[in-house]
């Protein structure tokens, strides 16, 4: 869950180097997402067909969640960390809610995906987003890096 919220507030932080391109970069960013899994995964074309629907699904829901839920309690908190008892025990039932969806999110993901691919490539899934959350992460690191230079 951590990786995966910080691989989005990297695409975020990405994306707002550019903000003419913002649609260009994320879109690059999936569709090598999609390239990777897809090789790392050794997907056939009918598992990659059964595969992809159900991965996207998980996905928008799980952006969804973070849109409802997670981006807001961020915002109010970014600046603001003097907050009420009231506020942030409000703001903790969001974060109760949006780990449950996102864990609800998971289970069915892993439901639907048994019908689609064999259960080795669904347990290797999990070490492959993180494989590539890491590539992203580092690929950040060096832009940060020789922008800093510039």
């Amino acid at each position: 869950m951590k990786k995966i919220t910080t691989l989005i507030l990297l695409i975020f932080t990405m994306v707002s180097f550019g903000q003419p391109e913002r649609g260009k970069m994320r879109e690059k960013i999936k569709a090598e997402k999609i390239a990777f899994i897809t090789q790392q995964l050794d997907l056939s074309a009918d598992e990659a067909e059964k595969f992809w629907p159900i991965f996207n699904t998980f996905e928008a829901s799980t952006e969804d969640i973070k849109k409802t839920y997670l981006r807001p309690m961020r915002q109010k908190l970014r600046g603001n960390t003097n907050v009420s008892d009231t506020e942030a025990n409000k703001l903790l039932d969001n974060l109760i809610i949006a780990e449950n969806k996102t864990y609800e999110a998971k289970v069915k993901l892993v439901n639907d995906l048994k019908s689609a691919i064999p259960a080795k490539k669904i347990i290797k899934l999990k070490a492959v987003e993180e494989a590539f959350n890491r590539k992203l992460l580092e690929r950040l690191k060096k832009f940060r890096e020789k922008r800093n230079k510039d």
